[in-house]
């Protein structure tokens, strides 16, 4: 008895209604400019592993550009007291969050050795020089004018972290939202040098301590209290896992760009931008 021959595996196209000119509509890949973005990949050596620390890198910027899209939005909402749409944002924000946690994953496949083999290729190019990821801290509150000099090859970028750095940051304009919505922020804090770094005050965990306590009645200054936190929150671990992933790859070596590398992170990991919200969870 003769066994049955397998057939080719192929899927039945003759029952879809398949474009298959174009006509003058744009393609998928004209859509979102995949020349452009898929040729934006150029390493500096013959080395295998390159192309993927490039991949990662980019992908961290393009996920970050999301995030700034977001957190726009997220001012805007906060300026006119209107908080429901924001946590829409908010929820997008932490899954953007979740993503560029998750590349450090992907980055600690790479070995010392790996890496070693193009490094030197780099020269002194490092991401303490990404300008959006330094947008984001200046916007989320950690400001530090001393950043904004590394960026003097980029006159652009340099004044739009200029203004962010002397704008308010998202926590100052939920601190003056708190202001109108009646809970007691000192009048410093609503009209600061706001290029200056962000100093913890009791008055403002008092004014958020009332919030928890009036959760109920002021239900959305609540769930913004907590979006925050989750905001804050997925950037330590996102600082946590950029530390050991850099100790795994290079150990206790300078960075590229400069920085004393591991013992730098370091440096940030006890920083928080919205400090008060965890003070206050001592006291509740």
């Amino acid at each position: 008895m003769n066994e049955p021959q397998p057939r080719p595996q192929k899927v039945d196209l003759s029952d879809e209604k398949v474009h298959w000119d174009l006509g003058a509509s744009q393609s998928y890949a004209e859509y979102l400019q995949l020349d452009k973005l898929l040729d934006a990949q150029r390493p500096n050596s013959f080395e295998h592993d390159e192309m993927m620390f490039i991949v990662v890198h980019q992908v961290s910027e393009l996920w970050m550009r999301l995030f700034l899209h977001e957190l726009e939005s997220v001012f805007e909402y906060v300026r006119r007291d209107n908080l429901d749409p924001s946590f829409k944002r908010f929820a997008r924000i932490a899954q953007v969050q979740a993503q560029m946690l998750a590349v450090w994953d992907t980055l600690s496949t790479m070995t010392p050795y790996d890496y070693s083999a193009f490094r030197n290729t780099l020269g002194r190019s490092s991401g303490f020089q990404s300008p959006q990821y330094r947008l984001l801290e200046f916007l989320l509150g950690n400001k530090n004018a001393d950043m904004v000099a590394v960026h003097r090859r980029d006159p652009a970028a340099q004044e739009v972290l200029r203004r962010a750095l002397e704008g308010p940051s998202l926590y100052d304009e939920v601190l003056r939202l708190l202001s109108r919505r009646g809970y007691g922020i000192p009048e410093d804090y609503l009209a600061r040098d706001f290029s200056q770094p962000y100093v913890a005050s009791k008055a403002v965990a008092g004014a958020w301590l009332g919030v928890y306590h009036n959760a109920e009645k002021d239900w959305d200054l609540y769930e913004l209290a907590e979006r925050l936190v989750d905001v804050d929150h997925s950037f330590q671990i996102w600082r946590v896992h950029h530390l050991k992933t850099v100790e795994r790859v290079i150990g206790f070596k300078s960075g590229t760009g400069g920085t004393s590398g591991v013992t730098y992170l370091a440096k940030a990991l006890e920083l928080k931008f919205f400090p008060e919200l965890w003070t206050i969870r001592t006291s509740m």
